[in-house]
């Protein structure tokens, strides 16, 4: 599905050299130096390309955060705590929607928090590829479906777990704000849910069940909208749009086969009213798309409405709504509410939930010997950038990441939903 999902840039970040000073030469303590420069390295040279598979970024990025755990966490037959090294070495990370302005921390947690944010994203950007392909199969949606719930996983692990280990308080609109990261994790749950649906209706499953799983759909994409409507428009306003039109398409969608579902019961009054709104919630996501291209901000600029999936939606309301109309002036000769039918608040089964997620085991490298041979009072910063504020205005912005190009076609698929993902 090109043009389907919104994307928001990578964090960059400057290099790492680990120059880590030690008591005595260590071959051992040395290869860590080394090993962590260059699987650090190599995992940046990865994730700006969403083309790569999963089982070349994922190994790449286990062995980077074996290594790294060494610098959080004491050696396991040592006493618990953080590690000696953890404030040792700077880094420094730009947000994925805050511009190039980097922050810099010497903290290595702030380095676990930052790399594993950016490997969900880009996770997401590899659903985002996958899905743009011409004719994707079925285990090729398994795999937008999976990385959709990895990437979640890996946000929601990150948030629960570390974000509170943080030095400082994140700043008001990094991916560390709780407000940025409901959005995103909203965003790809809600967006692997979308692969669901799609599923749903092409096995024509119960119109109860779509209903419902549209219907949690459209109530995540507007939690993801409401968390980040406190922030700065200009930076944030494109990315809400882009959560606001979800949200109305797939309310589109839930009153839509709650109409289906009401009319198999011979509830034909309450069927027309549920129509009635899924073509007034259909048209206010065309409303929203053209806002939403009209919105200046960071990220991709998505075009749902041209997509078969979107556009199928408008003549089965109107088809279904007509038959609803005819048979209740015929047959049925109810009354239509005032108000929509209430829809379901849960769906009986199809509901994602992120992937659990928990840190590589510490490289074997990191042993009680090498461990010692890192003299803590030598690592100890003691140059001006020890001072943050003025390392950063010395140091300057960072390059935004130059993401690789994703190959899309915007091409009609001849199924019963529409999405090319199934």
């Amino acid at each position: 599905m090109a043009h389907w999902f919104h994307r928001n840039p990578l964090k960059a970040t400057a290099e790492a050299k680990f120059d880590l000073k030690m008591v005595a030469s260590d071959s051992q303590a040395l290869k860590i130096c080394s090993d962590l420069r260059q699987s650090r390295l190599r995992l940046l040279q990865l994730l700006p390309d969403a083309n790569h598979e999963i089982d070349v970024v994922e190994p790449a990025l286990t062995l980077y955060l074996s290594l790294l755990r060494g610098l959080i966490e004491v050696p396991e037959d040592q006493s618990s705590g953080w590690s000696k090294l953890r404030h040792s070495i700077r880094f420094r990370w730009t947000q994925s929607m805050l511009g190039n302005t980097p922050e810099g921390h010497f903290d290595a947690v702030f380095e676990l928090v930052s790399v594993l944010q950016n490997a969900a994203f880009w996770y997401m950007k590899h659903a985002f590829k996958i899905s743009a392909q011409d004719d994707v199969n079925m285990d090729e949606a398994k795999i937008v479906h999976r990385s959709l719930r990895r990437g979640a996983g890996l946000l929601k692990y990150v948030q629960e777990e570390w974000v509170n280990k943080l030095l400082e308080t994140p700043p008001a609109g990094s991916d560390s704000d709780p407000r940025v990261h409901t959005a995103y994790l909203n965003q790809a749950t809600a967006e692997a849910q979308e692969v669901t649906i799609a599923r749903a209706i092409e096995l024509k499953h119960n119109p109860g069940l779509v209903s419902a799983l549209a219907n949690e759909t459209s109530k995540m994409f507007t939690t993801a909208a409401d968390a980040i409507t406190s922030l700065e428009e200009k930076k944030f306003g494109h990315w809400i749009k882009y959560f606001r039109l979800k949200a109305s398409l797939y309310a589109a969608y839930a009153h839509n086969y709650a109409g289906q579902n009401m009319l198999n019961q011979d509830k034909c009054g309450e069927a027309i009213r549920s129509l009635q709104e899924a073509k007034k919630k259909y048209e206010e996501a065309g409303e929203l798309c053209k806002e939403y291209a009209r919105t200046k901000g960071p990220g991709t600029q998505a075009k749902p409405e041209t997509h078969e999936f979107f556009r199928r939606l408008a003549p089965i309301v109107a088809r279904t709504l007509e038959k609803c109309e005819r048979e209740n002036g015929m047959i049925y000769h109810q009354k239509v509410p005032y108000d929509p039918p209430e829809l379901e608040m849960k769906a009986t089964y199809g509901l994602v939930s992120p992937d659990d997620y928990t840190l590589p085991p510490a490289a074997p490298l990191w042993t009680a010997v090498t461990y010692s041979a890192f003299d803590l009072t030598k690592n100890l910063s003691e140059d001006p950038s020890a001072n943050p504020k003025a390392a950063e205005k010395v140091e300057g912005d960072l390059p935004p990441v130059k993401e690789a190009n994703i190959h899309q076609k915007s091409k009609d698929h001849k199924n019963n939903s529409g999405c090319s993902v199934m």
